[in-house]
C-alpha cells in the first residue's frame, strides 16, 4: 500500500513535559496518533505526526498557540526486511527524485512495516513507487 497523506510538523518548545502535553490533548479529543518523529535543537523541538484527524488536529494545536505546518508525504507499507529501504531509496534516486527526509518503524515479528517519506515532488514519487516493486 502506498498513498500521500498529510503530516503535521509542529514546532514546540524543548523542555519536560511538552510532548505529553501534545500527546494528551490529542487523545482527550480522539485523535489517533499513526506516525510520529520528533527532532530536536537548543530551544524548540519539531514534531512531525501523522494523525487520523489532521483538521482536527490543526485547530486543537494551533488553539494552543502551537505553530503547526501541514505537508504531504507519503505513507508506505515496506516488507519487514534488510534491503526493503534501501531498494525505495535507489529507485527514487535513480528517478531523480530527492528524499527530503523519512522515518520508519516496524515490530521484529511484523511481516511489514510503515514508512514516511518527504520528498522533493511528492505527487510524481508517488507515481514513481506504484511502479517499484518491493518484495
Amino acid at each position: 500500500m502506498i498513498q500521500i497523506t498529510k503530516q503535521l510538523a509542529i514546532f514546540l518548545e524543548n523542555k519536560p513535559g511538552v510532548l505529553a502535553k501534545v500527546c494528551g490533548d490529542l487523545a482527550k479529543n480522539s485523535i489517533n496518533i499513526l506516525a510520529l518523529t520528533v527532532s530536536d535543537t537548543i530551544d524548540h523541538t519539531v514534531l512531525r505526526m501523522i494523525v487520523d484527524k489532521t483538521d482536527k488536529a490543526i485547530h486543537l494545536l494551533e488553539s494552543t498557540g502551537a505553530i503547526v505546518i501541514e505537508r504531504e508525504v507519503l505513507l508506505l507499507d515496506l516488507p519487514n526486511k534488510p534491503g526493503a529501504l534501501e531498494k525505495i531509496a535507489s529507485y527514487l534516486s535513480a528517478k531523480k527524485q530527492n528524499i527530503e527526509y523519512i522515518y520508519c518503524s516496524a515490530n521484529p515479528k511484523q511481516k511489514n512495516g510503515s514508512l514516511v517519506i518527504r520528498t522533493s515532488n511528492v505527487k510524481k514519487s508517488y507515481e514513481l513507487l506504484k511502479q517499484c516493486k518491493i518484495d
